[in-house]
């Protein structure tokens, strides 16, 4: 069935009133508010033929018609444009960004908190680590013949310990002399810095040792990538969801709760391809079903070209995408200025 423009119209007024009232609509309030220059019952029609097409349901009989999920989806990627956000909101985020740039923490919490209080909904925040960690220190050593301790320090002062099974010849100054070359090439550098050139030097000084080496930088590698999945999560405005009508079932919005408590539920909902700029998840595209009621608005923020974060908002399906999609992206752009003016 062909989406023409005043299919588009009708649907575009179905979702902007729901999104308002929160009740179903109907065609005669379509007919009075939205001037679409057609009788209620031609609207009526185009409803019928709408509801066919999965885009709008009728969730009691005799009822006015709700957006579905697949509507939701279509305003968000055919109709709906940006909404001017007031000046107000605007200033508001980038006081909340800016009043603390000395600690990365204070600064998403407090712009986090604001984003909350604005639109209503949950916010979610994730630094984004993903680069791995950095070695500040390795030391290579001798157990026994044949078994050496590996001890790694990395940013922030973690420390591991690994056993290393080494050729019985080599000796304390053999693994000094190993600790010594990756400690000089590779400190303060993650995985992804660790060049070709770097490499070859360090295997071109230990030719001997080159057994141990590999191993050492096998282990370290794995460290370094394993530490830098442990991404910062931040949570705010869990209690909102109370305010909307969609949850005024307790145990409905108990059990949205405890899943959002999961750190890795919020991960899951903050993955998606933010690169060219927002991400919008609806209802059961989250991939959840704990969330299969909510929609996730993400967006990334960046220093120098790298992804360093993101944010995002979860609310009801019923949210309001075009503040939303607007407030986010201010927000993006407003910690990246930050960030910047920091460097």
């Amino acid at each position: 069935m062909e989406m023409d423009s005043r299919k588009q119209k009708i649907l575009e007024a179905v979702v902007l009133d729901y999104i308002e009232t929160a009740e179903p609509v109907g065609s005669r309030t379509i007919s009075k508010k939205y001037n679409l220059g057609v009788s209620s019952a031609t609207i009526r029609n185009e409803m019928a033929d709408l509801e066919e097409m999965g885009l709008i349901e009728q969730p009691h009989t005799s009822a006015g018609r709700v957006p579905s999920n697949a509507g939701y989806r279509y305003y968000v990627d055919y109709l709906m444009s940006q909404s001017d956000i007031q000046e107000e909101a605007k200033q508001l985020i980038q006081q909340a960004v800016k009043d603390k740039q000395q600690q990365v923490s204070d600064v998403l919490r407090d712009s986090m908190k604001m984003l909350a209080e604005v639109t209503n909904c949950t916010t979610v925040m994730m630094l984004d680590d993903s680069k791995g960690s950095t070695l500040q220190l390795l030391q290579l050593l001798l157990v026994e013949p044949g078994k050496a301790l590996m001890v790694i320090i990395t940013e922030g002062d973690k420390i591991e310990n690994r056993f290393l099974e080494i050729p019985e010849s080599m000796t304390k100054e053999d693994l000094d002399l190993v600790s010594m070359m990756i400690n000089q090439n590779l400190r303060g550098l993650k995985v992804d810095d660790w060049q070709r050139n770097i490499l070859e030097n360090i295997f071109q000084n230990l030719t001997r040792q080159r057994q141990v080496v590999d191993c050492a930088l096998e282990m370290l590698s794995s460290i370094l990538n394993v530490q830098g999945k442990d991404k910062k999560i931040y949570l705010d405005g869990g209690l909102n969801m109370l305010s909307q009508p969609e949850f005024k079932d307790v145990n409905k919005v108990k059990n949205l709760l405890q899943s959002l408590e999961q750190q890795e539920v919020l991960s899951q909902l903050m993955e998606g391809d933010t690169e060219t700029g927002i991400t919008v998840k609806i209802g059961s595209e989250t991939g959840l079903d704990e969330v299969k009621d909510c929609s996730v608005i993400v967006a990334s923020y960046k220093v120098k070209g790298e992804t360093v974060g993101k944010v995002g908002l979860i609310g009801p399906t019923r949210m309001d995408y075009a503040t939303a999609v607007s407030m986010l992206n201010t927000m993006a752009q407003t910690l990246e200025e930050a960030y910047q003016e920091n460097e």
